[in-house]
């Protein structure tokens, strides 16, 4: 199937991309994408022709490469973010093997990793989008640290380097190193927001907010009377606190409690903490993991902590009781409570670059070895 299909493996996939854009309201951003797109497309193909690499390949990479950001208009993280969401529909197509659906998906997940070296398809989408964004703004808004990649790209396709201006804007990352304040501005951002009872239905405005990361067709049944974790997603992200969907070496999205307490259970990252544990207290702004408070399942509830003394917490939920509301209520302590997440350390790894966080450089499928599941 896989070999008879391969010659409707790019228009099908230009469907996809299609059917993606034309439910964007935005004109001007719809036309965006297009150019942007199709542009990278192409790029690639011609990288891919010139370099001997399969041209199907690196075109369909290329179309897939911003799928997240102008499915949802959210920039972080547009690697793994896109490399999460167009995994299973490369799946669902069956027209791809396992191993043409990795080398995508690497090639999406790196895409922003410009400073180190990957395989050929990484390196010709890095560069095709490079050469995309350089001349589709004429040269403007390239930074410092892509002008030697640009300039070998062009040595590679005979095009006089000195073309390549040597202006550039700065890098524009910044890291907010008080983490402390950061800790302290999600518990007052949970506090206002899920004490506005958000009712998680399609129809309440700010739970279409919360559900907005997840790109899903369906993603309002998935979620439905299941939204706790999103919520203290949804809570971090407002305030800076950025995280993909999916961190690196985790099996499930950050939409749900087991992925926040499998992340922050890694040997090498280790800010989980059981109640008590080593004399860690919990302050506003920590996030709280239950066991089996509302079910027989482990791990089955999450919020934000906004006080917290030796009887009880103070917290702000999504989902309050499974009861599809949000609110600020009071817990007792030494219920049901499994442990928590020092808010703290993940900021101090969010206002880092991803790349930078750990086992990042292993290969795509060590990294995320669920990514044809």
């Amino acid at each position: 199937m896989i070999y008879e299909s391969k010659f409707k493996r790019l228009e099908s996939v230009r469907g996809l991309v299609h059917e993606m854009l034309v439910t964007t309201e935005n004109t001007s951003k719809k036309q965006e994408a297009w150019v942007h797109l199709f542009g990278v497309s192409n790029f690639a193909s011609m990288l891919a022709m010139r370099r001997g690499q399969d041209v199907e390949i690196a075109a369909i990479a290329g179309l897939l490469h911003g799928f997240y950001f102008y499915k949802t208009g959210i920039k972080d993280f547009p690697g793994p973010n896109s490399a999460d969401a167009v995994r299973p529909i490369l799946r669902n197509t069956q027209l791809f093997t396992d191993e043409e659906q990795l080398v995508i998906l690497r090639s999406i997940f790196y895409q922003g990793d410009r400073h180190q070296g990957h395989g050929p398809y990484e390196e010709i989408i890095k560069d095709a989008i490079l050469l995309q964004m350089y001349l589709q703004n004429a040269g403007n808004h390239s930074f410092k640290t892509d002008i030697r990649r640009l300039q070998n790209v062009f040595v590679e396709l005979g095009i006089p380097v000195e073309l390549v201006e040597v202006e550039f804007n700065a890098d524009t990352e910044t890291k907010n190193s008080n983490a402390e304040d950061k800790r302290l501005m999600l518990a007052d951002f949970a506090e206002t927001f899920a004490g506005k009872n958000i009712v998680g239905v399609p129809e309440d405005e700010r739970y279409r907010e919360i559900c907005k990361y997840w790109p899903d067709s369906d993603i309002y049944k998935v979620l439905e009377g299941n939204w706790c974790a999103a919520f203290v997603y949804y809570c971090c992200m407002q305030v800076g606190i950025l995280l993909p969907i999916r961190y690196p070496n985790c099996m499930y999205r950050l939409a749900g409690v087991g992925a926040w307490l499998d992340w922050a259970q890694l040997p090498e990252i280790g800010f989980f903490y059981h109640d008590k544990q080593d004399g860690f207290e919990p302050a506003r702004g920590d996030i709280v993991v239950y066991e089996k408070l509302l079910s027989d399942k482990s791990h089955d509830h999450i919020g934000i902590i906004l006080g917290c003394d030796d009887n009880q917490i103070l917290v702000a939920e999504g989902n309050k009781d499974n009861k599809n509301y949000s609110s600020v209520l009071y817990r007792d302590r030494g219920h049901c409570i499994l442990g928590y997440i020092q808010t703290t350390a993940i900021i101090f790894i969010s206002v880092g670059n991803i790349r930078r966080s750990v086992k990042y450089n292993r290969r795509y499928n060590e990294i995320i070895g669920f990514s044809l599941r």
